[in-house]
């Protein structure tokens, strides 16, 4: 089952350079763990296609119910040099909450995922 991830967390974003920064956030604490088993480094890769041009770090926040993401070279060399209309990552936040998780319908209904 898919869900977008804006149903069950936040997010954040900004700057470290050429680099943006996103945390990730889960409404819930039972919802963490989803965060974690399936909100990894390869899947926001993917998301990210020509968006993301190097590497993506994963950072585990577990007494924050959070994931913080670091995209390399995303930002077109960072908020002073950049030619990009969001040099400073404000937008992946949005970007990343469109992600989709692929879920197990069970796992969704155990949880109290909301679906609509």
């Amino acid at each position: 089952m898919k869900v977008p991830l804006w149903r069950i967390a936040h997010a954040r974003s900004g700057d470290k350079g050429d680099a943006a920064n996103c945390g990730v956030i889960a409404y819930r604490e039972e919802w963490y763990p989803v965060l974690r088993d399936y909100l990894t480094a390869e899947r926001v890769k993917e998301h990210f296609t020509g968006v993301c041009f190097g590497p993506v770090e994963r950072y585990e926040l577990p007494n924050l119910w959070a994931l913080n993401f670091v995209l390399h070279n995303t930002l077109g060399g960072g908020g002073t040099v950049s030619l990009k209309l969001d040099s400073q990552g404000k937008t992946i936040a949005s970007a990343m909450l469109l992600l989709e998780l692929e879920l197990p319908e069970e796992l969704v209904q155990r949880l109290g995922i909301p679906t609509e």
